[in-house]
């Protein structure tokens, strides 16, 4: 069953802008790309590398050790499958920010394996 846990407010996340946050144990990075709110783990699939400073291309994050891209909508790599990030639910909710998070049984978002989208 889903919890959902306060991880900041909405005035320190405005829109451009991406904010840590500690939930039960995990590192989560918050992002608010124009007006809409992204929550995913910290560490990259592939080996773990903090994402908090990564290159944002639109909904696109780039993982600043190798490169990897990773669309903050739905976890995946762009255009293949492979490694997904870890996402969660996030809103507002009045003044605050909200997080859904299911605790250790969270998993990692199932990226496409079908043909790429040309």
């Amino acid at each position: 069953m889903s919890r959902e846990i306060p991880v900041g407010t909405v005035d320190e996340l405005a829109p451009g802008q991406r904010k840590l946050a500690f939930v039960e144990g995990r590192c989560i990075v918050l992002f608010n790309i124009d007006g809409t709110l992204h929550a995913i783990d910290d560490a990259c699939p592939h080996n773990g590398a903090s994402l908090a400073s990564g290159r944002l291309e639109g909904c696109v994050l780039r993982c600043p050790a190798h490169g990897l891209r990773f669309d903050l909508r739905s976890g995946c790599t762009p255009g293949t499958g492979g490694l997904g990030l870890t996402t969660y639910p996030v809103r507002a909710v009045g003044s605050k920010l909200v997080m859904s998070f299911d605790g250790p049984s969270a998993t990692p978002a199932q990226a496409s394996t079908g043909p790429a989208a040309t």
